[in-house]
């Protein structure tokens, strides 16, 4: 123990003994006092006991993140751009719910060790009777947003962190969540974190307001602010009114706006005439054709003038929304035959098909990323618009620029005198989908980026962008966070592309294999329908089951098509499937760094096993070039016993 927390402990037991009158606590806020007090005397917390940050397992975690799902959709983008504006510093952004677990976090990967230590990681309780005085802890306790500086923490093993928390409400005005930026070290002033309250409170602020609005969007919306200038684009009040004229929901301002101003009961269940001096049905005047200055109005019982923005409920069919009964779209319905895990996926799937957030799809190769992808492309309202699909590890690397973002006439050497429209481009209004995102080099993963974050691509030679609206879905089988990790990733694409993370079971963890067997054996290379389906044996069947498939449903596919055209009068027997080696170990020379590592690296062996180590035709199954197969084989200490593919190696 050094000094530092010798001295802090003894403080927080001064304070926390004497009470708030102490000498002690004169150099510590209000509110820190108090909350030691609530430490030592309700949560019953031992200022000498110092422990690691509590990191909750991550079927815990998916528990709390389940539970508020949608709201972190919404919230993603925020806590994005607000990352965006504070990384440079040294901050960690992290989203906690009520109960003060960190369900959404995103910071600087290569301090992973470090961050995940001290507690600002995924998964970490910074509830006030685990954590003690800290951040997101005191934030839920009082309510408030606030700053827990260096010593201001009770627990000594959090003296070095600066958290600086704002707490989210619904819009029932119950505390939802707390947002919160950390960081490592900070300068010892407590007055140097003022302008990150600041942002914080902004961000706090957005994330409520949209999922405000995203939850009223079927009913009266009235925005309100104090100054017209503001009011369309960053109201500060917002409620949200029934049919009859009574509050349904509120923002925090509006709701301690009106608490404040009226000196009334609670804010849901009043009618609109109770807050307003105007009459429900005068709201037509303060639509968005009249102009802002002209939609003036007054707080009921008080002379405070603001000005009113008012959106009427969309227009119904004969059966409310809410009563439809929800069914999933039938491209992505159809890719499952009843596995638990894989109908999970495609549940939450489902619920973002028309959702601007970005799709992150991890999963062994062959696990069908791809027509993952394309499911959700053709079950969102951009089905009409292109499906372009990019495999980032099979265009090479000189020519992945000009490929991805286009190019003018002559712009460099070798580029053709007609110019050529990007893959980004050629995608614009639909779906780009980025496969194997993993395999792109670092230098171009800026560019890419900026694409994301700005919705504009700029061609090689140009000297002005041209707006792109595209919806993207990345792929990978690697691990992107050891790739973050080792710099060969950047974490804030990481982050841009990881709004949504959709991971696909192996096929032998599915329990619809016989129905996946079934479907491909009625289906031709395209997956049309075919009129005379094969029939399988029971001991090719029993073979097929049983079968490991580590390369997936591109394995099954293929032994299918090879089982499909060698059998005789449309019946498969045992002997007509091909070859295919058991479960191999990786080899000696392996050293793979992470699990993911260990599975690529024995799948990859399987299949060059499988190919009698033909390279290009594993290349050719696996989607990539065979130079950037053999790159792979390097990687992994593969050596092929074939002498020619030997030499070949780079």
């Amino acid at each position: 123990m050094h000094l530092q927390q010798r001295e802090h402990i003894a403080t927080v037991m001064q304070v926390a003994g004497d009470g708030l009158a102490s000498g002690h606590a004169t150099t510590h806020d209000e509110i820190i006092r108090a909350s030691w007090q609530r430490c030592v005397h309700e949560h019953r917390l031992d200022p000498t006991r110092m422990q690691e940050a509590v990191i909750l397992p991550s079927e815990r975690l998916r528990e709390h993140q389940d539970q508020m799902e949608e709201f972190l959709h919404i919230a993603r983008h925020g806590l994005e751009t607000l990352y965006q504006q504070v990384a440079g510093m040294g901050y960690c952004v992290l989203l906690t719910d009520a109960r003060g677990v960190t369900v959404d976090f995103l910071g600087d990967l290569v301090f992973e060790p470090s961050l995940r230590k001290a507690g600002l990681y995924l998964g970490a309780d910074w509830s006030e009777h685990h954590a003690g005085t800290c951040g997101v802890g005191t934030c839920i306790a009082t309510g408030e947003a606030l700053t827990v500086h260096l010593d201001d923490h009770f627990d000594a093993t959090h003296i070095p962190l600066t958290c600086t928390t704002a707490p989210v409400y619904d819009a029932l005005g119950q505390l939802n969540a707390v947002l919160d930026i950390s960081a490592l070290t900070s300068p010892s002033a407590k007055q140097s974190q003022h302008l990150a309250l600041q942002l914080v409170k902004v961000y706090a602020n957005h994330v409520e307001n949209a999922s405000f609005l995203h939850r009223f969007r079927h009913d009266w919306i009235l925005r309100l602010s104090g100054a017209p200038q503001f009011l369309d684009m960053n109201p500060e009040y917002l409620l949200a009114v029934d049919s009859a004229g009574r509050v349904i929901g509120h923002n925090r301002r509006a709701q301690l706006l009106l608490e404040a101003d009226t000196n009334g009961p609670p804010v849901l269940g009043q009618p609109f005439e109770r807050l307003f001096n105007a009459s429900f049905n005068d709201l037509g005047r303060f639509v968005r054709v009249r102009p802002s200055d002209q939609r003036a109005i007054t707080l009921a019982g008080s002379a405070r003038l603001l000005f009113m923005l008012v959106a009427p409920p969309p227009v119904r069919g004969a059966a409310p929304a809410q009563a439809l009964e929800r069914k999933l779209p039938a491209p992505l319905a159809g890719l499952s035959g009843g596995d638990p895990a894989l109908d999970r996926q495609i549940e939450r799937a489902a619920r973002l098909v028309n959702s601007p957030v970005s799709m992150l799809l991890t999963g062994e190769t062959g696990t069908g990323k791809e027509y993952f992808a394309k499911a959700l492309h053709e079950s969102s309202e951009r089905r009409r618009q292109p499906f372009v699909a990019v495999n980032c590890a099979a265009i090479p690397e000189t020519l992945i620029e000009s490929e991805l973002f286009g190019h003018l006439p002559g712009s460099f050497s070798g580029a053709g005198p007609k110019g050529k429209r990007g893959l980004i481009q050629e995608a614009d209004g639909g779906t780009l989908f980025l496969d194997e995102i993993g395999d792109m080099p670092r230098a171009l993963q800026g560019r890419l980026l900026r694409v994301l974050a700005e919705r504009e691509v700029l061609p090689i030679g140009a000297t002005r962008p041209m707006p792109v609206n595209i919806r993207v879905i990345a792929a990978t089988h690697c691990d992107l966070e050891a790739l973050v990790r080792e710099g060969c990733f950047r974490d804030d694409l990481y982050y841009r592309l990881n709004g949504a993370h959709i991971m696909l079971p192996p096929l032998r963890e599915r329990r619809d294999l016989g129905w996946m067997l079934d479907r491909m054996l009625g289906q031709d290379v395209s997956g049309a329908a075919l009129k005379d389906a094969p029939e399988l044996a029971p001991a090719a069947r029993a073979w097929l089951l049983a079968h490991r498939w580590p390369g997936n449903l591109r394995e099954l596919r293929n032994v299918i098509e090879y089982a499909r055209t060698v059998c005789s009068q449309g019946y498969i027997e045992l002997g007509d499937l091909p070859d295919t080696p058991g479960t191999a170990a990786a080899p000696q020379a392996l050293a793979p760094r992470t699990a993911a590592a260990t599975s690529e690296a024995t799948q990859l062996l399987q299949q060059l096993r499988a190919a009698r180590w033909n390279v290009t035709a594993v290349a050719r199954q696996l989607g990539i070039s065979r130079m950037t197969l053999y790159r792979r084989m390097k990687r992994w200490g593969i050596s092929s016993p074939n002498q020619r593919d030997d030499q070949a190696l780079p």
